[in-house]
């Protein structure tokens, strides 16, 4: 079995989806549950663009191991210094520069020539080795770069000491044949000595889990991913696709360092932590995965699950004999879930996560999953506004009044407003108070599972002064949800 290399840009190119930000706290709860998933490397930040993923980076390096440490840059002398000194902590360590290599970025992007860029590439990746062994060079925009011009910028940096050359599918590009081709190419056409090819593909057309697998049955021995392929634009490659798919056709001779039983726990910690729910109809960790209502697929998976499905739900760690949780279920049940959701909480946290399940648990009959890492992340939140109490009134027929009672750090304001709905009435009652300029450019409500006694989820995209403020919130109740998330979005500007 030859073996793959898992790359994880959940903490760089991942958290650079809008309203998916994540604390250092955050970050390196991420990082340690993609230790324990068992990736290769970890990409955990750009330190040159601020001082928190400066930070993060640093503290990343602490907290991890044995994975690879990995920091972006472009081709920028200053980029590569403060690089180094990020992961100076890192006991394995990477620095991943790079250089936009397509004819659009050169001509558009860079005002420069073919011959200049491979001497900036160059450059970056001997500065980069005077500060660590291990150096990955990115060709941006690789999927648009003409095969022999792609080659003899490859060739110049591996002879400069690249250990990684990155061939990124930027835009989503190209087609599965064309990407594994252009892979094949460099392949066959530069002397790696003994460096290896890396795919970075984005899903702009659906395609990056295609063109990753391409890649790799044409010699690429690294895989970049996200943990539920999230990203920019339409995202990234999905590391719990490309490991399954790998894993379900041993017949081609690769293998991964990826601990498979723990991919859903980390899709969840991560989805959770980002606000970032997981479509249902999401290959390997979508809720509908391995659900059948087909009568003629429950049949045939009555008369055997492999008629219907190829994975064994078991090996990526959703366990078909899971406890229960209801409104009588104990602390230790509460904790053992916690715990296959990736979720460790001491004596004291787990006290206060009990209160709030045993609530929860009289609201809702059916709690899932989701509904307690929701929980556990409205629990985590310390903002300078909480909403101490709403009330509204609603109905056919009826005016529509809220009434709403704020602690703003530590003081109660109270207000009343009526509107064009309750959620309408009860955001009005929350400006009286904060009297700040907002408008809402985005309100997304989501039920986590189903029912009309669901957990719903609300994201928010809030204006304020011309920044945009994401905030969250999940409830039972849809308007108290509303609030929540309105609230946490004020909290970010006025903190």
């Amino acid at each position: 079995m030859e073996k793959v290399y898992v790359f994880d840009t959940t903490l760089r190119d991942g958290e650079q989806v809008p309203g998916c930000q994540l604390n250092t706290i955050e970050k390196i709860q991420v990082a340690k549950a993609l230790e324990l998933l068992g990736v290769d490397v970890i990409e955990a930040g750009f330190p040159i663009s601020s001082p928190g993923d400066f930070n993060s980076v640093v503290e990343i390096s602490k907290a991890v191991t044995w994975p690879v440490i990995c920091a972006l840059t472009r081709a920028v002398d200053k980029d590569i210094e403060v690089a180094a000194e990020a992961l100076k902590f890192a006991k394995r360590k990477r620095i991943h520069t790079g250089i936009g290599t397509s004819d659009y970025h050169i001509k558009y992007k860079f005002n420069s020539n073919r011959d200049e860029i491979i001497e900036r590439a160059i450059y970056a990746v001997k500065l980069s080795r005077r500060y660590v062994d291990d150096v990955e060079f990115y060709a941006e925009d690789a999927g648009r770069t003409d095969n022999e011009y792609l080659a003899c910028v490859v060739q110049a940096v591996v002879d400069a000491g690249a250990t990684v050359v990155n061939i990124p599918d930027t835009t989503g590009y190209c087609f599965p044949q064309e990407y594994g081709a252009k892979i094949k190419y460099l392949i066959d056409h530069v002397d790696m000595k003994n460096a290896i090819l890396s795919t970075h593909c984005h899903q702009d057309l659906g395609m990056a889990t295609a063109n990753s697998l391409a890649g790799v049955l044409n010699g690429a021995r690294q895989v970049e991913v996200t943990i539920n392929g999230i990203g920019e634009r339409a995202g990234n490659t999905s590391l719990e696709e490309v490991v399954m798919a790998l894993k379900s056709h041993k017949e081609l001779g690769y293998e991964t360092n990826i601990n498979t039983q723990k991919i859903y726990s980390t899709s969840r910690l991560v989805s959770a932590l980002m606000s970032m729910p997981v479509q249902p109809n999401k290959a390997i960790v979508g809720r509908n995965a391995f659900a059948h209502s087909s009568g003629i697929h429950q049949d045939g998976v009555l008369k055997n699950v492999q008629t219907y499905e190829i994975i064994d739900p078991k090996d990526v760690g959703i366990d078909d004999n899971a406890i229960v949780l209801t409104a009588r279920s104990g602390r230790a049940a509460l904790k053992s879930r916690l715990n296959l959701l990736g979720v460790q909480l001491d004596n004291g946290e787990l006290d206060d996560a009990y209160q709030k399940f045993l609530e929860l648990a009289d609201k809702k009959k059916d709690i899932k999953d989701d509904d307690i890492l929701s929980m556990i992340g409205r629990q985590s939140k310390s903002h300078r506004i909480k909403v101490e109490y709403l009330q509204v009134t609603c109905g056919v027929g009826v005016r529509h009044v809220a009434s709403i009672g704020l602690n703003i750090a530590g003081e109660h304001f109270e207000a009343s407003a009526t509107g064009n709905g309750p959620v309408d009435a009860a955001i009005k009652a929350v400006k009286r108070i904060i009297s700040r300029e907002t408008v809402i450019q985005e309100f997304l409500i989501q039920a986590i599972n189903r029912g009309s006694d669901d957990v719903g989820k609300v994201h928010m995209q809030v204006e304020h002064k011309g920044s945009l403020y994401y905030g969250f919130s999940a409830n039972t109740d849809i308007v108290a949800a509303s609030v929540e998330a309105f609230v946490d979005a004020v909290n970010k500007f006025a903190e």
